[in-house]
């Protein structure tokens, strides 16, 4: 019998991670939160530092039932997602479960391989409580927000409108710049382009000033004609040319919200689609963790890609990059979105997960 039980957010990713582990580890799924607010009611204590009220779901009480049977007599490892949520979902296991954070084992990964699982469970840490509190902190807002102003605009405006601690905010700044639109007094230019006769090809050039009204530019045409015999051509001469060299470097490894953007450009995906075909993707083990900020590639990636590169396209072609995030707070640890196997250019699998693989191989490699 597994002396281990260890708790992961998804069923999909509790398989892939058994598998890494062997017998002396049980591994269970919460299925996402267990804990929450209930939907009646504010439950929030204002006047006690706004001291959230939680319940265990109804749908989750078999899985927490479950879980504490399970636990029983074995040492817990809480592997939830290592952002904010994650740590939440691993916090609220302990409180429902009634586990002693002080030996309650959190181990964290970025990618779910057996180097990364192995890693992880050498280095166990408790469960961080300021992520916990960041999280909680976005809930109670939006509990505060929306359940005070969304009845309002039922009453006001219409039925059924919401309001939120992101989307409120958000309509004000889309709201202000149509008006800075609306307001906006449009004004007319004209332009001046040119075909000229060179040898047997046609360059075209354009004028590097405007003209505000078009008098002004046919006034400029007419001077621009020959004098003289009616008829005779215009001769123009290039006065000097200046050649200069262009360099262009590859875009940085995919952060999530430069896949979300790649993926609506490239393969006409939506933010949701992007994310839930990405969520797959990382809990079959074939890309690292696809919440991130950053743009940083571990030695262990550059080592793969130096492989790939050289394997496919040979040695000329290696140019070893490592890209910096440059938005403050970004978390360097962390890793850009990358697939877990360099050397695997495709995967099988469901057509939508081969297409996005194949933009994250190509923008990592």
């Amino acid at each position: 019998m597994a002396a281990n039980l260890v708790i992961v957010e998804s069923p999909a990713k509790a398989k892939t991670i058994e598998k890494f582990l062997g017998k002396d580890y049980q591994v269970k799924s919460s299925f996402g939160h267990i804990r929450d607010l209930p939907k009646k009611g504010l439950n929030i204590d204002i006047a006690k530092d706004f001291e959230p009220h939680y319940e265990v779901s109804a749908d989750k009480r078999k899985t927490v039932s479950e879980l504490k049977t399970a636990a029983k007599g074995k040492e817990v490892w809480l592997a939830s997602d290592e952002d904010r949520e994650g740590e939440a979902i691993a916090w609220h296991l302990t409180q429902a479960l009634k586990l002693d954070p002080a030996k309650t084992k959190r181990i964290v990964f970025h990618e779910i391989t057996k180097p990364a699982i192995d890693n992880a469970v050498k280095n166990p840490r408790t469960v961080d409580l300021n992520l916990v509190d960041a999280q909680q902190a976005r809930r109670v807002l939006d509990r505060l927000v929306g359940f005070e102003l969304s009845p309002i605009l039922w009453r006001k405006v219409r039925p059924s409108l919401s309001a939120g601690r992101v989307q409120s905010v958000a309509v004000r700044l889309i709201v202000e710049r149509e008006r800075e639109i609306q307001a906006f007094k449009s004004t007319s230019s004209f332009k001046v382009s040119a075909l000229f006769n060179v040898g047997k090809s046609i360059l075209k050039a354009e004028l590097n000033e405007r003209f505000n009204t078009e008098q002004e530019a046919q006034t400029f045409l007419e001077n621009c004609l020959p004098t003289g015999e009616a008829g005779k051509k215009a001769i123009y001469k290039i006065t000097s040319l200046e050649t200069k060299p262009a360099k262009r470097t590859p875009a940085a490894p995919f952060t999530t919200s430069t896949l979300q953007q790649e993926a609506a450009r490239k393969l006409g995906f939506s933010v949701a689609q992007t994310m839930m075909v990405a969520q797959r993707l990382y809990e079959a083990g074939k890309i690292t963790y696809m919440r991130t900020d950053s743009v940083n590639l571990s030695d262990t990636a550059m080592g793969q890609a130096k492989e790939a590169i050289t394997g496919n396209y040979g040695d000329k072609y290696y140019q070893p990059r490592k890209y910096k995030t440059k938005s403050k707070g970004a978390q360097e640890a962390h890793e850009a979105i990358r697939p877990t196997y360099i050397q695997n250019s495709e995967i099988t699998g469901e057509r939508n997960e081969q297409r996005l693989y194949e933009l994250i191989w190509k923008r990592t490699i």
